[in-house]
């Protein structure tokens, strides 16, 4: 999501890509005549994942091929993602029985979880990519000016599909996270609202909605503060309905803090400070 919107995008479709992505593994490892064999489970690891990467692939393809709104091409997938999950789930709850499977949810490596090793790569992979080539540089020049950009020689739609694609194969492996730790697939509630997190997440980290400028260890500290309040808010016996409450009040609070309109009412116009003369030596 933070790619996403550093190219001034948004994704919707999140949610149910994961719903999707979960209902592909479930299914194809319930059809297995031995679920615990690892070669197959992978296999259907990467299968779920391609699917994934293809429905990204569409909404790149939608944003910036044909040009629709990055919030109504997300929101095509967004509903109908979650209607395609329940038609691979034939509208049931697949369980499945599969030790390999669980592991990428509730394993260990090196006395560490493997689902917390997965995150980890993931935002390693993600910080070298974008800070140590040009790429971070190409991705906050296309949310910067599109336009701009292009007419620099950068290939702003390329980019801008690859950011989507990314964000679609991310989304696919939470939702097989999510699926493997609860064993089973649930095309209703996987990933349900899962994009106000992510979103709230990147908001929170510093990154600005109109793109140009992003922050992946800033995502990282939203994504922990969102989790953080959820739990805080269930410890003190509020009941948990009301966290997507207080997720609304910090959205609105945030997207209030960025705008410049806002905040020139609220504060008032700061006056420029006064140029200082300066007085020039005339050599004799």
């Amino acid at each position: 999501m933070t790619l996403v919107i550093a190219t001034g995008g948004i994704d919707l479709s999140v949610g149910s890509v994961m719903a999707i992505s979960g209902a592909v593994a479930c299914l194809l490892i319930s059809d297995l005549g031995n679920q615990n064999s690892v070669g197959s489970v992978l296999l259907i690891i990467g299968v779920a994942i391609v699917v994934s990467l293809v429905l990204g692939l569409w909404n790149g393809a939608l944003v910036a091929a044909v040009g629709i709104q990055p919030i109504i091409a997300t929101l095509i997938l967004m509903v109908a993602g979650r209607g395609v999950a329940q038609l691979i789930t034939d509208g049931q709850i697949i369980n499945v029985q599969s030790s390999p499977y669980a592991t990428i949810a509730t394993g260990f490596f090196l006395a560490m979880p493997v689902a917390f090793l997965i995150a980890v790569g993931a935002v390693v992979l993600t910080v070298l990519l974008t800070r140590r080539t040009a790429l971070g540089l190409l991705l906050e020049s296309v949310g910067g000016s599109p336009t701009a950009s292009r007419l620099a020689g950068i290939r702003s739609r390329r980019i801008t599909v690859m950011t989507y694609v990314v964000s679609g194969g991310l989304a696919g492996l939470a939702g097989l996270i999510y699926s493997a730790n609860i064993k089973s697939a649930d095309s209703i509630s996987a990933g349900n609202l899962i994009e106000l997190d992510a979103i709230l997440a990147v908001v929170i980290g510093g990154t600005a909605l109109i793109g140009g400028r992003f922050s992946i260890a800033g995502t990282v500290i939203g994504a922990l503060l969102i989790q953080t309040l959820g739990v805080t808010v269930v410890a003190v016996g509020v009941p948990s309905k009301a966290t997507l409450l207080f997720k609304a009040v910090i959205v609105v609070a945030l997207c209030l803090s960025q705008s410049a309109t806002f905040r020139q009412k609220v504060f008032g116009r700061i006056k420029p400070r006064p140029a200082t003369a300066v007085r020039a030596e005339v050599p004799a």
